[in-house]
């Protein structure tokens, strides 16, 4: 997985805007079956396969904030881990 570190704290960041020439990414090795961390809006990608199989990725996001009444979250989940 390859990321682009701390571009979650530029807000929004679109590829087109990005100064290739002060930003670099890093290579995240994951093994297979192997779960990968990281926080919403981090610019992150992979390169394809090697093998030709597709890939399969299960994106899961928390939030301890609550929605705006107009919104509402499509599951919730309540913990006590804080």
């Amino acid at each position: 997985l390859k990321v682009v570190p701390k571009s979650h704290s530029k807000g929004v960041y679109r590829p087109e805007t990005i100064d290739w020439s002060i930003e670099t990414e890093n290579i995240c090795n994951v093994e297979k079956g192997g779960i990968m961390l990281m926080k919403p809006l981090t610019l992150h990608g992979s390169n394809r396969t090697t093998n030709g199989k597709k890939r399969r990725v299960i994106h899961i996001e928390f939030s301890d904030m609550e929605l705006p009444e107009v919104l509402q979250w499509a599951e919730r989940m309540n913990s006590n881990m804080g």
